[in-house]
């Protein structure tokens, strides 16, 4: 619609979505940093508030380029959001309920993803795009209202011990730690994974035996709803099993889902895209509860927000990267490349999340998984 509208190639309107992202990737550490000593529901409150803003004005845009610039803006205000949230999350529940909640609120960012796609494509098409802004715009300040008058204020944090770090020294120190490079990289796999397939995919099932309708592939995200159910189940299991064991789980199911897709059967091909929307969500789950014991106490808002970085910025590798595998050998090359890729953050999840623990009474140490 926006291509036909502003007369712009779909590498053009691709833009649209790609500013949003880059957004989120370039401000997110240094949101982190500029939050990190500021009250956890504030920053929450008003960075909702400043997504509602330029996503009301991009109803006022009269080309492209305002549309990106708008979109973009957006995403430099989300940070606020997510990278806090995840955050307050691991502050306010004690260490074996952080996976439960955690998993809750991947189930909500979820559905909200779900019904904004739905939403925004139905009102475009009865009135205008310009409206499904308006609209969006007018929700997100319904939710920034909601959060203001529910969200618990959260418990007086400590004041900051020791010395205090300059935000690039913070970041490089962040780095130097093992668990946290480790968590990054899971990260950049998570969104990369997903965006891989359900991007890559549709050029496939496009094209013969299939020649699906471009609203029959859009209709292919209603798996999305599949993990909605299954995170909140998952995430008890993982305050069970450990960190290790449930995103290897994870991995697992997201790797047999990308392989069913091979099949000549669109049902089973479905059946693959559920699951690899279950173990992507599972695993997005355990990374962002991983960063609770991952992140030092008075850095872990900073520490999020390298997260977001590398997350957006896996999202945005899936979109050009698997494209030169399309070239070689169509689908099944991005299959080997994408379950290559999510081997390796496999390994990177269980190497890299190891806990040297000190035996008891002893100098020796053994690996324990909290």
């Amino acid at each position: 619609m926006l291509a036909h509208l502003f007369h712009a190639s779909k590498t053009g309107v691709g833009m649209t979505v790609s500013a949003a992202t880059l957004g989120v990737a370039l401000s997110a550490p240094i949101f982190g940093g500029l939050a990190e000593r500021l009250p956890r529901k504030r920053v929450i409150v008003a960075s909702l508030a400043c997504i509602a803003i330029p996503t009301l004005l991009a109803a006022t845009s009269t080309s492209l380029a305002q549309l990106v610039f708008w979109r973009f803006l957006q995403g430099i205000a989300v940070p606020g959001t997510v990278a806090v949230v995840i955050t307050y999350i691991g502050e306010e529940w004690p260490p074996e309920r952080v996976a439960l909640i955690m998993s809750f609120y991947v189930s909500g960012t979820a559905l909200g993803g779900f019904i904004g796609r739905v939403s925004a494509g139905i009102v475009a098409d009865r009135f205008s795009w310009r409206v499904s802004f308006l609209v969006l715009g007018t929700a997100a300040l319904a939710g920034a209202a909601a959060v203001a008058a529910w969200l618990p204020h959260g418990r007086r944090r400590p004041p900051p011990t020791g010395v205090r770090l300059s935000f690039p020294a913070q970041v490089r120190a962040l780095f130097r730690r093992r668990r946290l490079v480790a968590t990054f990289a899971v990260g950049f796999n998570v969104l990369f994974s997903l965006v891989g397939v359900f991007t890559w995919i549709t050029f496939h099932l496009a094209a013969a035996p299939y020649h699906l309708s471009t609203a029959a592939l859009s209709s292919l995200f209603f798996v999305y709803l599949v993990g909605l159910v299954v995170t909140p189940a998952a995430g008890f299991l993982i305050t069970r099993v450990g960190l290790r064991a449930g995103i290897s789980g994870a991995i697992v199911c997201s790797i047999a889902g990308i392989l069913l897709t091979l099949a000549p059967s669109l049902p089973v091909i479905i059946l693959g895209l559920a699951m690899v929307c279950t173990g992507v969500f599972i695993s997005q789950t355990a990374a962002q509860s991983h960063l609770r014991v991952a992140a030092p106490a008075e850095a872990r808002v900073t520490a999020a927000g390298l997260y977001l970085t590398c997350y957006y910025l896996g999202g945005t590798a899936a979109g050009v990267l698997p494209g030169f595998f399309w070239s070689l050998g169509k689908w099944p090359a991005c299959v080997a490349f994408i379950v290559t890729m999510q081997a390796v953050a496999l390994t990177i999840a269980l190497l890299g999340w190891r806990v040297p623990v000190p035996l008891s009474g002893t100098g020796m140490a053994v690996t324990a998984d909290r």
